[in-house]
């Protein structure tokens, strides 16, 4: 990566590593993604096989704005 990009390598989570962050399966993700309901991802690739990362820092903001209060 180039040293002015934005995101660090390390940061970008593929899709299994990302269920294993929010405890859900990959399956869940792909369907989050079809409803537009879950958190920001990046498609690195057109079409329907495109490779998908998604940013640590939204994921874990994504996963905290979900908290619900008792």
């Amino acid at each position: 990566m180039s040293q002015k990009a934005d995101v660090a390598e390390e940061d970008l989570l593929m899709p299994v590593e990302t269920g294993e962050l929010a405890r859900v399966s990959t399956q869940t993700l792909a369907n989050w993604r079809a409803a537009k309901t879950g958190p920001p991802y990046l498609k690195l690739s057109t079409g329907r096989a495109g490779r998908v990362r998604y940013r640590r820092a939204d994921v874990l903001r994504w996963l905290s704005e979900r908290e619900v209060a008792a």
